[in-house]
């Protein structure tokens, strides 16, 4: 057991940044445990074997948004019988537009996902870590998490918790063994917009960072034992203090002009 490569798990895994961040652990020497609420995780199951043949990839299909999904991801990660080194939480949506104009549900599965089940699988987790007195939480917040979000209320609001949590828990664990961070990309060439209907936006259709550079921030962020780490662009790390120096009036005016839907499409004046 003691020749076994460390164990980490990585939620959200399909796709996208969650993938480029298996990608990470993967070549950095672990065997990793993805999760996903659909078949496409087995698909990303062969091309994370296919980086390297010596690392064991455990996918499992479950949905985080509900107690039972979180549930069935333990107890497979507990039947492995091998503690977890490092855990991802990087599951996450997004809903676009006005609050009163969408659906009451689609908010509220974002919070059960983005927030409920994040909290849940943390908790579940991360005592086994400050037990054995080492390993590392890695929490997908946003930049967005540093401002109010106008079209995409909840979204905001639940990278916020999640940028909050982390660095709390990086405090409460700092003499502990066990490192939290947490990752703040801004707009990333995954499939996000679309899945939120973003497609529209100024956002949507802005440029957008490579996810393998935003994972890789992360995972050295993480070993590094950095609290939060701004990924990705020059362009983020400024808004990101930018948007901590303005007025959250002012700030909440423009990133909801970046996000209103349909705002892809305004033409500037003259």
């Amino acid at each position: 057991m003691q020749d076994r490569r460390p164990l980490a798990v990585v939620t959200g895994a399909s796709r996208g940044i969650g993938f480029a961040l298996a990608a990470e652990f993967v070549e950095h020497g672990h065997d990793v445990v993805i999760a996903a609420d659909s078949d496409t995780i087995m698909t990303a199951a062969q091309d994370l074997d296919a980086l390297d043949t010596d690392c064991e990839i455990y996918p499992v299909r479950c949905d985080l948004a509900t107690r039972e999904g979180v549930d069935h991801l333990a107890h497979t990660i507990a039947a492995l019988g091998r503690p977890v080194e490092h855990l991802a939480v990087n599951a996450g949506v997004g809903v676009n537009g006005p609050f009163v104009e969408t659906r009451l549900e689609d908010h509220l599965r974002l919070v059960e996902l983005n927030v409920t089940g994040a909290v849940r699988l943390t908790g579940m987790l991360l005592p086994s870590m400050t037990d054995r007195g080492q390993g590392g939480v890695l929490f997908t917040s946003s930049i967005a998490g540093t401002m109010p979000g106008p079209y995409e209320s909840t979204y905001a609001a639940s990278k916020a918790f999640l940028l909050s949590f982390a660095e709390a828990l990086h405090a409460e664990m700092a003499d502990r063994g066990v490192r939290v961070t947490a990752l703040m990309p801004g707009p990333t060439d995954t499939n996000f917009f679309a899945r939120a209907g973003m497609e529209d936006t100024k956002l949507g259709q802005s440029r957008k960072d490579d996810p393998r550079e935003v994972a890789r921030d992360g995972y050295q962020a993480l070993m590094q034992g950095d609290d939060h780490v701004v990924a990705g662009s020059m362009k983020n790390k400024m808004q990101a203090i930018a948007s901590r120096l303005l007025p959250d009036e002012t700030a909440a005016k423009l990133h909801g002009a970046m996000s209103r839907p349909g705002s892809g499409s305004d033409q500037p004046e003259g």
